[in-house]
């Protein structure tokens, strides 16, 4: 049996996110779906995260393992015209057999893309979040910097309780601005759920003075989801890079 690792981007808008379902569909339903029909045996893949409900990937590691001989040039070619046309092959390679997509990943990237025009970019909607009002991206930058590091990180995840492990390491935390695109871009060693969306949010509340820059740490303390920020909307989020 070959384990061939694959790697692929895919917008999110039509999906429930990457995990398999069974009554919606997911990027790995047809991802599956389309491996089995060229390969002529079911395939089952092993991703490297979930992703929700409309998020989106730039760089989305998974692996499966078969007995088809096809070299995997070929194999991303054909996968390619089987898929449609939100979901792409883009490499695909053999790795050892006990190479694992999801653990033995040692990081992420995320982007979280904001559309900072007064008249929304119609050609980003659905792939950004339109905010109108003037963002200062630089204050945004300083508060973004109180994220990083090892902290428990219960105040931004949306379904924590006493018995979760919410403690994590960011790396780095940036927000820039390319014309009129602002990017909140975050890499870490793991996220819980929806922390990179309540990251945004918190920093959209700080432009709006609802939070100070400087309470951020105090909202970390605080352990509490109801001190930071609103959940920003799924279809700004990408995950843009793995590591391993």
């Amino acid at each position: 049996m070959r384990n061939i690792k694959v790697i692929m981007s895919y917008r999110g808008t039509a999906y429930h996110g990457f995990q398999r379902q069974e009554n919606a569909v997911a990027v790995q339903n047809v991802v599956e779906d389309a491996l089995s029909e060229l390969l002529g045996s079911e395939i089952t893949v092993i991703g490297c995260s979930r992703t929700d409900t409309g998020v989106h990937a730039n760089e989305f590691h998974l692996n499966f393992f078969t007995d088809c001989c096809i070299p995997c040039d070929n194999l991303v070619r054909g996968i390619n015209n089987l898929l449609p046309d939100d979901i792409a092959f883009l490499s695909a390679g053999d790795v050892p057999e006990e190479f694992h997509s999801r653990f033995d990943c040692k990081g992420k990237e995320y982007i979280y893309l904001i559309d900072n025009s007064v008249i929304r970019n119609v050609f980003a909607s659905g792939l950004a979040l339109h905010y109108p009002y003037p963002l200062d991206v630089n204050e945004l930058d300083r508060a973004a910097k109180h994220f990083v590091g090892t902290h428990d990180f219960t105040s931004l995840c949306g379904t924590a309780n006493l018995k979760d492990n919410c403690i994590r390491t960011i790396f780095s935390c940036d927000v820039i601005k390319n014309k009129n695109m602002v990017k909140v871009i975050v890499n870490g060693d793991g996220f819980l759920y929806n922390m990179i969306r309540i990251i945004a949010g918190t920093l959209i509340y700080v432009a709006e003075n609802k939070i100070p820059a400087s309470g951020i740490p105090v909202i970390l303390e605080g352990k509490d989801r109801r001190k930071a920020g609103k959940t920003a909307p799924a279809h700004g989020l990408y995950l843009n890079k793995v590591y391993y």
